[in-house]
């Protein structure tokens, strides 16, 4: 399962990075520009890390991202009428801590 969390990762954080980028041209978001740049950053190592043998430090960067990601996301889809981007990231925030909560407990 771990090796489908580090790939999961390297995707996750190059989608994080490539919307924050799409967040700032289209409606100029500074904001979203330098969330999804560290959250996709940090994501991208997280994955080095596993992919280095390091699973600890890349599963525990991975669940904090995902966590702060899920608790960005997910309230604003319960709450009704999110944007696309938002389910989006709500849908793989919450499969990021599944897949590294599996990860983390069949170690």
């Amino acid at each position: 399962m771990i090796d489908a969390t580090k790939y999961f990762y390297l995707v996750f954080g190059l989608l994080a990075i490539v919307g924050g980028l799409i967040g700032f041209l289209k409606a100029k978001s500074r904001a979203s520009l330098i969330a999804g740049s560290i959250t996709g950053v940090i994501l991208i190592l997280s994955a080095v890390f596993i992919f280095r043998g390091q699973n600890n430090w890349g599963l525990l960067l991975g669940l904090l991202v995902s966590a702060a990601l899920a608790g960005q996301f997910v309230p604003k889809v319960m709450l009704g009428r999110a944007p696309i981007h938002s389910i989006i990231m709500a849908v793989l925030s919450a499969a990021s801590l599944i897949l590294t909560i599996v990860s983390l407990t069949m170690k």
